[in-house]
């Protein structure tokens, strides 16, 4: 979270090479590749799943693999884009002060902001390019694809939009529901749930047809994960460590169900899904080695919107919201946690951050409804890149529970 201080409209005096030497901003710090070395560990479980504990198709395994071959090339090309973009938008007056680092040297320094749209730009274009190895003219979800590609764009536009007018609350909520319409529009999917089976009997049919209901949901979920993102927020780190952890996870439960189906249009879903959520894991975690603390660069709007309305779209068209919400069970507690203030119950000040103590370097909680708050009530005053760490722990271990319940549901729920 920045307070956000824009370039000023004055009179520039006269250039001379002083001046201009002492206006050029010193260059971002490296991106912290260590972090990045120790994430890729966490990627041997999905080489397993995908070419050790199941038996997947050669067709739908060659398509994963180019498509991670395409997100290595992506992730590199992020993090060389990341410090020329950081230039270009710094120039604009896009640039903030980190208020949690208020008080100390680091708290006078400008960080460039809303660098998330480099992030979604190669986002997309790792997308396109894999349109041509994976889908011909008349693959069944070519419309649904570029559909979810449209939705994606259409987010990033309005996520840089309210980086740039730093729109209002009440109308964030409204951007979502815009940018959900291209993928409402081409779903041409089932519109029908499964009922559990302990309330079959209850309701009298084990499949209920909701039609338009059931796109009204899809729009809601979409406005749910791209809010939800950008309200957890305000650390360091949080914003992006936070979709790399539910990412993975929804990675990995893609290729376990693969693996675990008979049905071809099942495994096709579920495929669609890791073609969209890889390059989204490999652009994040290089945008990741530049935010991670102290940050380098600040993500801004169009991050939390483009990565929310992305992992939307591919629980969406993958037929696994009800996992998707599961994954997100620390945003749905700190969204609970600040209905009061966005409601405008409870007086909702700019930032909702903890507060920071500049002689110890450690946060304190507030009495402002959010998890980072909640947490540190309970367990105290933490420093900021020990209390991002927690939360990101907190995050896996909602992702752990998800694994569970439906290995103990399986079978006896649906």
């Amino acid at each position: 979270m920045a307070a956000r201080k824009r370039a000023s409209a004055k009179p520039m005096p006269p250039q001379t090479p002083e001046t201009t030497m002492a206006q050029i901003d010193p260059p971002i710090a490296p991106p912290k590749k260590s972090l990045i070395f120790n994430s890729a560990f966490s990627f041997q479980s999905h080489f397993y799943l995908l070419y050790q504990h199941y038996n997947i198709e050669q067709d739908l395994r060659r398509s994963i693999l180019i498509n991670a071959a395409l997100c290595v090339a992506g992730f590199f090309l992020t993090q060389r884009m990341i410090p020329v973009a950081s230039r270009y938008v710094s120039k604009r007056g896009l640039f903030g002060f980190d208020i949690n680092k208020k008080g100390t040297p680091q708290g006078n320094v400008k960080v460039p902001e809303s660098l998330g749209i480099v992030v979604g730009i190669v986002f997309l274009v790792l997308a396109i390019l894999f349109q041509y190895f994976n889908f011909t003219a008349d693959s069944n979800w070519l419309v649904e694809y570029n559909a979810a590609l449209a939705s994606i764009c259409f987010m990033i536009l309005l996520g840089f939009v309210d980086d740039v007018l730093d729109v209002p609350w009440r109308v964030k909520l409204v951007l979502p529901s815009i940018a959900a319409l291209p993928l409402l529009m081409a779903y041409a999917g089932h519109t029908t749930i499964v009922i559990p089976k302990p309330f079959v009997s209850y309701v009298g049919q084990e499949v209920l047809v909701l039609g338009w209901v059931y796109k009204l949901y899809m729009g809601l979920l979409a406005v749910f994960c791209t809010n939800s993102i950008n309200i957890h927020a305000g650390l360091n780190g949080l914003e992006v460590g936070q979709t790399v952890v539910i990412a993975s996870a929804i990675v990995m439960h893609n290729l376990m169900q693969i693996g675990a189906s008979a049905d071809l249009e099942y495994k096709q879903a579920h495929a669609f899904s890791i073609y969209l959520v890889q390059p989204l894991l490999a652009t994040s975690l290089a945008l990741l080695s530049y935010n991670w603390y102290p940050s380098s660069v600040f993500v801004g709007d169009t991050y939390t919107y483009f990565a929310g309305m992305t992992m939307a779209v591919v629980g969406i068209l993958g037929h696994y919201s009800e996992t998707l919400l599961i994954f997100f069970l620390p945003q749905v507690l700190n969204f609970l946690l600040s209905l009061p203030q966005l409601s405008g119950y409870v007086k909702c000040p700019r930032h909702r951050l903890p507060r920071f103590n500049p002689e110890t370097g450690l946060l304190t909680g507030t009495r402002d409804g959010t998890l980072i708050n909640f947490y540190l009530r309970i367990v105290g005053p933490k420093s900021e890149k020990s209390l991002c760490i927690h939360l990101l722990f907190v995050q896996a271990l909602g992702c752990c529970f998800c694994f569970m319940l439906r290995y103990f549901l399986a079978g006896w729920y649906k």
